[in-house]
């Protein structure tokens, strides 16, 4: 009897210690561990502010179609609209409007600007995309086809209603 208790205490000292061992080590990362850890990272950086303007409100600000262009609206959320520009039925543009009361360094390119479009301060971001500061939002023009150039963003974002858009609060 005392033996088979004797047995009965190591099995469970045994068992203890394998999964005192086993609960103990590191875990080894799973193959979607990294993607997890950079989506939960980037959304702590997006968070939009109770002050930003309702992205409806910049609709009616975007230009219009014509000259063979077609708008289509393809966004809409606090601080943010966008539209993409098609000629053909082949996307050449995607236009936006943002908030930057959310993303402070968005305005802050702006500051060292030399370049105006439509009166207000303008940065051109690689070769697909130009921006304009009004007040405190960003109006970008992004080209998506090679025959958009800086040209035809600048002449874009002159479309968009930049007073209306300046007097938004």
């Amino acid at each position: 009897m005392i033996l088979h208790r004797g047995r009965r205490v190591i099995a469970a000292l045994l068992l203890s210690m394998v999964l005192l061992t086993t609960a103990c080590t590191p875990k080894t990362p799973g193959r979607f561990d990294q993607a997890q850890k950079e989506s939960t990272q980037q959304k702590r950086g997006l968070a939009v502010t109770k002050t930003a303007t309702q992205g409806s409100e910049f609709n009616k600000l975007f230009p219009d179609a014509g000259d063979g262009y077609q708008r289509v609206y393809t966004q809409e959320k606090k601080g943010f609209a966008e539209a993409k520009l098609k000629k053909g039925g082949k996307e050449v543009a995607l236009l936006s409007i943002s908030d930057t009361t959310s993303t402070p360094s968005a305005a802050a390119k702006f500051s060292k600007s030399t370049k105006k479009i439509g009166g207000y301060p303008a940065v051109e971001v690689g070769n697909t995309q130009t921006a304009i500061l009004v007040g405190k939002y960003q109006v970008k023009a992004l080209s998506r086809d090679p025959s958009f150039k800086a040209s035809d963003r600048a002449n874009w974002l002159e479309k968009f209603n930049l007073n209306g858009l300046a007097k938004l609060k």
